[in-house]
């Protein structure tokens, strides 16, 4: 019989030791940001193998799963493989500390400040004793100023406050900022939201003429200053004129690998005479999982009317060994049955995949083809389900030009 060395058993012990201090409920998680913090809820519930967890991340009414937890090196790792990203902490009891990272180049960087409390359940109001006389409640004209470019973004912020508690999120012409979370605290504004990708810490003054204005701290490092005023009226770009043919193309002509090295073209038998829809989009994009959610099960319920879809996939690599994988495990993860090709990198360069268009604005960007394979609407950008009726209203619009372009 062979004996295991020891230093796997100590290993094995000091991992079964771990696992069994992790205790199963809701935490309050914060990040640490420039000396703020940036908090976020957590679900863990350990699975019956021993070995792992089943962790969400909870943003105001979201519930967003992360990939298996499990015990490494006497730490908890909470990992979102798509993303390059991980959490990695200590376990002690009911608190737990260490460390956000993400991955640069291929290389894991320790990234920012990471704790959890079991059992809480506040985002930045602590004692639920707070008040404000402000109700921040509605539609926003807002601008994010890009210091590094000496420009502004615009956006359309939609907030919704009960007592102090406060959801919405901030739509822009390319998707949106998905779901914020937080509080109205006498005259200052906190929302925040992390999704394993994304990290958003907004804090502002509320001004006496209803006015935020504050300032953005998102991932490792970024910073935007950004002003809010009150407009029921703003309104972004129209999503279908961002993103356009140039004058004398109709149709797309494309052959791109999917993960096995195969190529798909839009000529294959599969599409002949079938409305085709195609989503721009890329593994890193929270928005394109968001619209990928929508996709799925759409097309599991409208495929047979003659409908299909196809993911072009741009990457941060276009070695396929790279990031076929991360597409497969998406495809997985989501339960994508349509084709999924690797189109290009998600650089200034990306148009070119596609020479027919005047370039990729925006991940997601939808594009609807007829069944004479003619390029009918290209929609850039996705409205998610944290924008409410927004995203009601691109489903409604879905539907009417795919039914419009099948009865063709």
């Amino acid at each position: 019989m062979k004996h295991l060395p020891i230093f796997l058993i100590l290993a094995l012990f000091i991992a079964n030791k771990a696992f069994s201090q992790i205790q199963k409920g809701t935490w309050r998680a914060v990040i640490e940001r420039s000396g703020h913090e940036l908090p976020f809820g957590l679900d863990i519930q350990p699975n019956t193998d021993g070995k792992t967890c089943t962790v969400h991340v909870i943003n105001g009414s979201e519930r967003l799963k992360m990939d298996d937890a499990f015990i490494q090196n006497d730490s908890l790792h909470i990992p979102m493989y798509i993303f390059d990203s991980d959490l990695v902490a200590k376990v002690n009891g009911n608190t737990m500390s260490g460390f956000w990272k993400k991955k640069r180049n291929g290389v894991w960087v320790k990234g920012l400040p990471f704790r959890a409390n079991l059992g809480d359940v506040y985002w930045f109001d602590k004692t639920s004793k707070a008040t404000s006389k402000h109700n921040v409640s509605g539609k926003y004209a807002t601008y994010f100023l890009r210091p590094e470019r000496k420009d502004s973004s615009f956006a359309v912020g939609i907030l919704e406050q009960k007592g102090t508690t406060l959801a919405g999120t901030f739509l822009t012409p390319t998707g949106d900022y998905r779901y914020l979370a937080g509080n109205v605290i006498a005259d200052s504004l906190f929302l925040s939201c992390f999704d394993g990708s994304h990290v958003y810490l907004f804090r502002a003054a509320i001004l006496p003429n209803g006015t935020i204005n504050g300032g953005l701290w998102a991932g490792i490092s970024g910073y935007q200053p950004f002003v809010a005023r009150p407009d029921a009226n703003a309104a972004l770009p129209a999503p279908t004129a961002l993103t356009f043919l140039k004058p004398g193309y109709e149709t797309l002509d494309f052959s791109f690998p999917d993960t096995q090295g195969k190529m798909v073209s839009l000529n294959d038998a599969r599409f002949k005479n079938r409305v085709v829809v195609l989503q721009i989009s890329g593994t890193w994009c929270p928005n394109c999982m968001d619209e990928t959610r929508f996709l799925v099960p759409w097309l599991q319920k409208n495929q047979a009317r003659g409908v299909e879809v196809v993911g072009l996939f741009f990457e941060r690599s276009a070695d396929l060994k790279v990031s076929g994988p991360k597409i497969d495990f998406m495809a997985k993860r989501f339960g994508i049955t349509y084709p999924t090709v690797l189109a290009g990198t998600n650089d200034a360069n990306a148009g070119n995949a596609l020479p027919a268009l005047n370039g990729i604005k925006g991940y997601p960007t939808t594009i609807f083809i007829d069944k004479k394979g003619k390029v009918r609407e290209i929609h850039t950008g996705f409205s998610g389900p944290g924008t409410g009726k927004y995203y009601d209203e691109f489903v409604v619009e879905f539907n009417q030009l795919i039914n419009k372009l099948l009865v063709e």
